[in-house]
């Protein structure tokens, strides 16, 4: 393997590739910040992938056949999807990621620190290798996708002391640990951990080693059921809160259960009945709009509402980072819905807090059409 570096820069001879910057009309932390505090909202590592999203499809591939779709997009994916949730819902986001020393890594990089303006410092680009590429087909509001990648380089892409954050997301992997998610809690940096499928079969939540540092952990339902044993979510939500302060079990069309073991506060918020068109990206969104809550200090119904939110309008949207929502498309959701004849008074009033967020004056119109980069066109002069 060719020794690494971090990038200086662009590439001589290229022009961006990204699409213009995509600032955050709110900072939601603003009345909290101080002089002493860390420059970084959310740290974040992990692998990047460059996204193909196919859409337009009227089915799934079938074998022997090709298949034409209508429309096609490509984005930054893997850990991206988060890092640009994170950013877009107004959060300082620094991500450490190894980037390929290729066309397709190039375009990743611009498109996260000049499109969304994520710091990429801790980052390298890694000459010679491959960025890993995921082609992902969207429809009947299902996906079906298709990876590849060479193996990644060996050295870690955390640095050995991550930067003072407020808070980290971190993906725990059963039977390993991340050295650099002890660092970080020892810095005062609030944790908050994901985990993926057991292919093991295991389930043994013991093997969770970096469980202990976080003070969130938010599994779906299944996940949560098979670590713990139990047969609904709800017990499982209160299972795992003896292992973690605050638990998040979602419940994909059914919303999301909430437990805090340190307030004794639950909550169930039901999902936001929505037409969806591509899933990719949700669950990271969902992520980003808790995390995004937690940090600024809402009550846990509010985290768990605000979270689902968010998570309801990307899949309105195909793509993983691309459909992330901002600001502006929640401030336009939030005056849509109180436009609507006959509102349900109640559900409306779950929402009510966002009346003190997003600005008063007026927004673009919603749905909004969103600009799909794809890689090969440049911006004209």
């Amino acid at each position: 393997m060719a020794s690494t570096g971090k990038r200086n820069g662009r590439r001589a001879g290229k022009e961006p590739v990204a699409g213009p910057p995509c600032p955050a009309q709110i900072d939601p932390l603003a009345a909290l910040r101080g002089p002493g505090d860390p420059a970084c909202d959310v740290y974040l590592t992990g692998t990047v992938f460059l996204d193909i999203v196919f859409t337009g499809l009227d089915s799934a591939p079938v074998r022997g056949t090709e298949s034409w779709a209508r429309g096609m997009g490509s984005s930054p994916g893997g850990v991206a999807n988060m890092a640009t949730a994170l950013a877009r819902l107004g959060l300082r986001t620094s991500l450490a990621a190894a980037f390929g020393d290729d066309h397709y890594g190039e375009y990743c990089w611009d498109a996260l620190e000049q499109g969304e303006g994520i710091d990429l410092s801790p980052s390298r680009t890694v000459p010679g290798w491959h960025s890993p590429v995921t082609v992902s087909m969207a429809y009947e509001g299902e996906r079906t996708m298709v990876s590849h990648g060479h193996e990644p380089p060996p050295e870690e892409p955390a640095p050995d002391c991550p930067p003072r954050a407020r808070a980290a997301v971190a993906s725990l992997t059963p039977g390993r640990s991340a050295p650099w998610i002890a660092q970080a809690a020892r810095k005062g940096t609030r944790i908050f951990g994901d985990v993926g499928w057991d292919d093991t079969g295991a389930w043994d939540l013991a093997g969770l080693h970096d469980l202990r540092y976080c003070e969130a952990f938010l599994p779906n339902a299944a996940e949560a059921m098979r670590y713990t044993g139990t047969d609904t979510p709800r017990a499982a939500a209160h299972a795992l809160a003896e292992h973690v302060p605050v638990v998040v079990v979602t419940l994909g069309a059914e919303g999301a259960y909430a437990v805090d073991r340190r307030t004794g506060e639950t909550a169930s918020v039901p999902a936001i009945e929505v037409e969806a068109l591509d899933p990719t990206g949700a669950g990271d969104v969902f992520v980003a709009g808790f995390v995004t809550g937690s940090l600024a200090g809402w009550p846990l119904a509010d985290r768990l509402a605000f979270a689902g939110l968010t998570a309801a309008l990307s899949v309105q949207e195909f793509g993983g980072s691309l459909s992330a929502p901002g600001w502006a498309e929640i401030a336009a959701w939030w005056r849509r819905v109180q436009s609507v004849r006959e509102q349900e008074p109640t559900a409306l009033r779950r929402y009510g807090f966002l009346a003190g967020l997003v600005p008063e004056e007026a927004v673009r119109p919603w749905p909004l059409r969103r600009a799909v980069p794809t890689i090969g066109f440049r911006r004209s002069a």
